[in-house]
């Protein structure tokens, strides 16, 4: 089974409670470790977080230096509890727009938990499906015949990701909005 998270609203809940928006990306984050293990625990075997959109760049600076913060802070402090539970970690997305030690972090994690079996998470940063979809129409102008499973391959090589993923069973926004915001697809 997979089960797709849009994690949304983090920043909206901090602001209705007059905190700061960091406070509520912060909260955010400590529910995934809660989220990862139980996904784990019923034995999903696909968990695709969504963390950053790629129109996320579009948030005030300092918020997205928070985010990616949080989000390197969790790399640092996740990974050996996946490794313990077997999870294997892929980032997928574009990662010519982080930083050479965000990408860095990234590749020791994956490469950590590469034989990990129970669960695969993946964590979507700086993810768009429509410039995913677009990529892989630019790297394939010769073929005229793609089919679904060339076409998946493609995607997920585009998306930086270990395989292609298996239909999304269950999709979930956390903030409560009733659209896809250029996820999976």
């Amino acid at each position: 089974m997979h089960i797709a998270i849009i994690m949304d609203g983090n920043g909206r809940w901090a602001s209705s409670r007059n905190l700061p928006r960091s406070t509520g990306h912060r909260a955010g984050a400590r529910s995934v470790n809660t989220i990862v293990e139980a996904a784990a625990r019923c034995g999903i075997s696909t968990l695709t977080l969504y963390a950053f959109s790629a129109a996320n760049w579009q948030r005030p600076r300092a918020e997205v230096r928070a985010l990616f913060a949080l989000f390197r802070r969790h790399l640092l402090t996740q990974t050996q509890r996946c490794l313990e539970q077997s999870i294997r970690i892929n980032v997928i997305g574009r990662r010519d727009r982080l930083g050479p030690g965000l990408c860095e972090l990234i590749d020791h994690s994956e490469r950590a938990t590469a034989k990990c079996t129970a669960m695969t998470l993946r964590i979507a940063v700086d993810y768009s499906s429509r410039d995913s979809l677009i990529a892989v129409c630019k790297r394939a102008p010769g073929e005229a015949i793609v089919d679904r499973s060339r076409f998946l391959e493609k995607l997920a090589a585009v998306d930086h990701a270990v395989a292609p993923a298996p239909a999304v069973d269950l999709l979930i926004r956390t903030g409560g909005e009733k659209r896809l915001s250029d996820f999976l697809l």
